[in-house]
């Protein structure tokens, strides 16, 4: 087997490729010019916004992971940019050079609308108004539209491997005003790995799937954790839901986190 991954260097990519590499699954992976490719990996040169370059690197492969995004800037027309148009530019890269390749969307629980009344789930309503998790729902749904062989990965809030995304948390908190008993369903990057290995075996064809771990965690509980303190409140949590996700449909296709909480992850310093 030969999959393409796109966003091989960044948060989840970094730490997902060495795990498919170790095992066995031979990783082709999409990187602009001068950079290389995580190690076992094979670099192939291209760019999401360059169609003409996709097709040396979807050519005889059997699977794409697709990874790559951009969130967390103030430029919003780019965050489009390159989470539509680039995922649209390589949807028609495989439907030419490898339509029966299995394509694999890494997407966000932050697509689910705020107000919803119990755990989100795959099926809820999800119009988000913020660029980031709404560029995404557009691309999920081009992916779904296209006639490949899809499926869609929507991750909690994604930690560990030393990663450093956890201990961004508590600015990110500050700057956004949320309220510290607000809870977050995450998920380890060792289980987006056990995830991704159920997909490429088709666990997950053309399904949407939450992928999160069994314990949604306060944000109160999880500045904490990385030696943070944030000022406790009396008033109500005015959207109790808000972030947390049922993984009920990932576990009817055999996904069981091997990290269960961030709290096992403390303890076993997978943090």
């Amino acid at each position: 087997m030969t999959i393409l991954v796109t966003g091989a260097t960044g948060l989840v990519g970094a730490r997902l490729v060495p795990r498919l590499v170790e095992a066995g699954i031979g990783c082709r992976t999409l990187m602009r010019g001068g950079k290389e490719a995580p190690a076992g990996a094979t670099a192939v040169e291209g760019d999401l916004l360059d169609p003409a370059s996709l097709a040396p690197a979807v050519k005889g492969v059997s699977a794409i992971i697709h990874l790559a995004a951009l969130f967390r800037t103030p430029d919003t027309g780019l965050i489009w940019k390159t989470n539509l148009e680039g995922t649209r530019n390589l949807i028609v890269a495989a439907q030419e050079h490898a339509p029966g390749a299995r394509f694999i969307m890494a997407s966000t629980t932050n697509v689910y609308n705020v107000d919803s009344p119990r755990p989100s789930r795959e099926d809820d309503a999800a119009n988000p108004a913020m660029a980031y998790p709404a560029s995404k729902i557009a691309a999920e749904n081009e992916l779904r539209q296209s006639g490949l062989n899809w499926s869609i990965q929507r991750f909690g809030f994604v930690y560990g491997d030393k990663d450093g995304h956890l201990e961004s948390l508590p600015n990110l908190v500050r700057r956004a005003g949320w309220h510290p008993a607000q809870r977050m369903s995450m998920v380890h990057h060792r289980d987006i790995a056990v995830a991704m290995k159920l997909a490429l075996a088709g666990a997950m064809d053309g399904r949407i799937v939450n992928i999160v771990d069994e314990a949604p965690t306060s944000i109160y509980e999880l500045s904490e954790l990385v030696g943070e303190r944030m000022e406790p409140l009396n008033e109500p949590l005015k959207n109790p839901w808000h972030l947390h996700v049922d993984g009920s449909l990932a576990r009817q296709f055999g996904f069981q986190p091997t990290v269960r909480t961030v709290h096992q992850a403390a303890q076993e310093n997978l943090m």
